[in-house]
């Protein structure tokens, strides 16, 4: 769109592939890169949870129920939109690009009121282990409106990691923001995913320095 350069991993916008709609509960990852002080309109969203995390770059964050902030580098936000909630999200910056991820899970709940909350996380945090950034009950982490987990993990070679399912039912989502790891024999390079279910737990072997983002969500809709 000349001032986004943006990736779709499931069916968004103007592309549709019907093979690419979801994975369980997970409706939405987009891999988004914004000019600067470009970005979306305000826009509205209604009974859907709604993550940003920017992997370099800052986005200015502004919504209906009153928030305006900026999302860093190292933070995780997430908006309920429920009833319904209009915002707009921005490029921060007059000279640098912002990359992100946009992601949309489908709410456990319908219809709650909107709502809002980000955390910063130090990357100290995740040094060869999973790092909880979203969860419905973890007060560490942000909360979302669905049994779903979002896990960052920055992997060293020679640590394999194992990763565990909280519940019967879900699935994981591995989305492999650098690096390469092997997961079960399949080799995944920089921006690879692989979805996986049925299984209470995999490792992760990471074949260089990785950075992997794990979203554990329910299979059935």
């Amino acid at each position: 769109m000349g001032w986004l350069d943006s990736h779709h991993s499931f069916s968004f916008g103007h592309w549709y592939n019907p093979e690419k709609t979801n994975f369980g509960a997970l409706r939405v990852l987009n891999d988004d890169i914004v000019e600067p002080s470009m970005g979306f309109g305000t826009h509205p969203h209604q009974n859907m949870e709604i993550i940003s995390i920017p992997l370099f770059g800052e986005l200015a964050h502004k919504d209906s129920i009153g928030t305006i902030g900026v999302i860093q580098t190292g933070d995780v936000q997430i908006m309920s939109a429920g009833t319904g909630i209009q915002h707009s999200e921005f490029n921060h910056s007059n000279d640098k690009k912002v990359n992100f991820l946009q992601i949309w899970i489908l709410p456990k709940k319908q219809n709650i009121s909107p709502r809002y909350d980000q955390k910063s996380f130090s990357k100290t945090g995740r040094a060869n282990k999973f790092q909880t950034v979203v969860s419905p009950n973890d007060d560490s982490a942000v909360w979302i409106n669905q049994d779903a987990y979002f896990s960052l993990a920055d992997l060293d070679p020679g640590y394999s990691s194992t990763y565990n399912l909280h519940t019967q039912g879900q699935g994981a989502y591995v989305f492999l923001i650098s690096g390469k790891v092997e997961i079960n024999g399949t080799i995944l390079e920089r921006r690879d995913a692989l979805g996986i279910w049925d299984t209470d737990m995999f490792e992760i072997k990471p074949l260089i320095k990785s950075e992997v983002l794990v979203i554990e969500v329910p299979m059935k809709l």
